[in-house]
């Protein structure tokens, strides 16, 4: 307990100073309030409508999840492909590199005719953003397997999918780890972006949605809130996984 306190004591003094250098800017400046209202304000504005921007975080949230887990499973199913055979991998690989160069801005409004508006969309626009580094990280993992235990385990015949099970996901673990934190945050980037492109339908409004609303009527201090609470998502997501990883690999190298 002591260790994690010292551990979050770091951070928590850095947005400390932060909200403070802020409020000294906005009291001591110039600045039209228009263009960067004070750390009271922001928090004013979440305080007078606290039921509107919860309720667009969980939608975000689950989204974000969502997409995220789709990536996962999907990742790591196509990185099992490629592990199978390198004609297979450098046949494929560059495709998959496209999901990690394709601007999502341009191919967003393609998935919104293809799935349509709603939630759907926003999951899918998440999943393209955040697949590629499941599928790089995995396969990277499997492949690069050393060749002492490959000719080990084919010495004695275990067979591939023996030789998947027991040799090449275990030494993949790691890298996917790796992955997931990298892919945890661009999860929560593609729900936003979807947002603002797809929405939910039926007065129903995300994160996303409401950086977009806020910032054409220009109501700065609540699109501020909405980012920050965008920010703190992100954060909190990846925190989640790297607490799973950091337990997966503490649990793995203690067998």
């Amino acid at each position: 307990m002591t260790g994690w306190l010292w551990r979050a004591l770091p951070p928590v003094a850095v947005l400390l100073a932060t909200v403070i250098a802020w409020q000294l800017i906005v009291s001591l400046g110039e600045l039209p309030r228009y263009l960067l209202p004070s750390p009271y304000e922001v928090s004013s504005a979440v305080a007078a409508r606290p039921l509107h921007f919860a309720t667009a975080t969980v939608r975000t949230l689950i989204a974000a999840l969502a997409g995220f887990m789709a990536s996962l499973i999907l990742g790591v199913a196509i990185a099992i492909v490629f592990a199978q055979s390198r004609i297979i991998r450098t046949a494929f690989y560059p495709y998959a590199i496209f999901l990690q160069t394709v601007p999502i801005v341009a191919i967003a409004p393609l998935l919104i005719l293809w799935l349509g508006y709603g939630l759907q969309s926003v999951i899918a626009v998440s999943l393209v953003v955040s697949l590629f580094p499941i599928i790089a990280n995995t396969t990277a993992g499997l492949t690069r397997v050393p060749p002492e235990y490959l000719r080990l385990f084919r010495l004695y015949q275990t067979g591939r999918l023996r030789e998947l099970r027991l040799l090449r996901l275990p030494h993949a673990v790691p890298n996917l780890i790796t992955g997931a934190k990298t892919s945890a945050g661009l999860a929560v980037i593609g729900a936003i972006v979807g947002e603002f492109f797809a929405g939910y339908g039926s007065g129903a409004t995300g994160l996303g949605q409401l950086i977009k609303a806020n910032a054409d009527q220009s109501r700065t201090p609540e699109l501020f809130a909405s980012v920050l609470l965008a920010t703190l998502l992100g954060v909190l997501i990846f925190g989640l996984v790297n607490l799973a990883g950091n337990t997966i690999l503490r649990t793995w190298y203690e067998e």
